[in-house]
């Protein structure tokens, strides 16, 4: 049996790297995927190949930090597929503006907030109510590494991965038993964003460049992210999950 046959995924920031990855996977294994992007071409991109697949998939064009465009996400694919057991709130990133705390421009700070912190806020606050009216099932939002390490010159980014780790902690007792809130917290991901901070930060060069199992590809947290989903953890609530390469212990 497919692992999460029959249920329904909501996945942000799915038109690309990961998000795209996470999508095709959960697709395989039985899902009907909702593919929330903002680039509505590049969503699309995605639900086509998951259909060429054999799979099943829609794309909504959704900006996760305007509350009416999460919450109309979530109610077009609950009227369409009838239900929704998973969010997968994985939109998010930052940019080569980043800097430590005394340098870094303060629209950069409130940019990363809004996105990757108010993001997984605004797709929770929706996205838990459905899931309980469905019978339960799973929310899996992304943290990093560098919430659980430090690294010079990365401190916006780092405020708004080390707050998603709290609040999926403090969902994960709120709504305990329905549903289930974890994290998933990589390191550097060969996405092709990754892959234009990289050419920028020597850091995160040098970081890139110490794993102790090689480089991480999209397809790595794609594959947590699906264990997170199926019921083989239906007793995991409230974890970050480090997909690292080993970074954070060596």
């Amino acid at each position: 049996m497919l692992r999460l046959e029959g249920k329904v995924a909501v996945i942000t920031g799915a038109g690309t790297g990961i998000g795209r990855a996470t999508a095709q996977l959960f697709a395989q294994e039985g899902a009907r995927v909702v593919v929330a992007e903002l680039n509505a071409e590049a969503g699309e991109q995605t639900a086509q190949l998951i259909i060429q697949a054999g799979g099943q998939a829609i794309a909504i064009k959704t900006d996760v930090t305007e509350p009416d465009s999460i919450q109309g996400t979530i109610d077009k694919a609950v009227q369409h597929y009838g239900a929704l057991h998973i969010l997968h709130n994985n939109a998010g990133g930052s940019t080569l503006r980043d800097s430590d705390v005394t340098d870094a421009p303060l629209d950069e700070f409130w940019r990363v907030i809004k996105l990757d912190l108010f993001g997984t806020f605004l797709g929770c606050r929706f996205g838990i109510p459905a899931i309980i009216k469905s019978g339960g099932g799973s929310v899996i939002n992304m943290s990093s590494n560098l919430a659980l390490m430090g690294i010079p010159g990365r401190d916006c980014y780092t405020a708004a991965k080390g707050a998603v780790a709290s609040i999926t902690r403090s969902m994960a007792v709120e709504f305990a038993p329905k549903v289930r809130v974890n994290a998933i917290a990589p390191s550097v991901t060969m996405t092709g964003r990754v892959r234009m901070l990289l050419e920028g930060n020597a850091s995160l060069d040098r970081m890139a460049n110490s794993h102790l199992l090689g480089i991480i590809q999209p397809e790595d947290i794609a594959s947590m992210a699906l264990f997170l989903a199926s019921d083989e953890t239906s007793k995991v609530t409230g974890q970050v999950y480090p997909v690292d390469s080993g970074i954070t212990i060596s």
